[in-house]
């Protein structure tokens, strides 16, 4: 069985982090921004009358003053995913080449030159 996830929205305000809870229309704070999970699982738990462990809380930081930092993490995760992927595509297409050149006997020394490599990662890609 999944437990129930709790959104925390988590804004700061002067010296303290301000903990939202909008299902459950709460609010809390806390002084560090590591505290925030606790806190919002305490109030969530108080509220509902229920133990602190049969659910999940998921922080979100929304902002910070004028800085949107929901959606800029939210770029950020983005970004990270697409380097990710084309990193694997360039990984592949590496390897692709490496095997190919290979094929025509060219000696892994020439692979690495070619591809910007070591002589022994072109070595890892042709035994791939």
């Amino acid at each position: 069985m999944t437990k129930h996830i709790y959104k925390a929205t988590v804004i700061r305000e002067d010296r303290w982090w301000m903990v939202r809870i909008p299902e459950i229309g709460g609010i809390t704070q806390a002084r560090r921004l590591s505290e925030a999970e606790s806190m919002a699982r305490s109030l969530i738990a108080i509220t509902l009358d229920v133990p602190a462990d049969s659910f999940d809380v998921d922080v979100e930081v929304e902002k910070v003053g004028t800085v949107k930092v929901a959606e800029r993490t939210a770029l950020l995760r983005a970004a990270r995913e697409t380097a990710a992927r084309l990193d694997r595509e360039v990984q592949t297409d590496a390897e692709s080449l490496a095997r190919d050149l290979a094929s025509e006997g060219i000696p892994l020394r020439d692979i690495g030159d070619i591809l910007g490599i070591s002589y022994q990662r072109a070595h890892q890609l042709v035994a791939r």
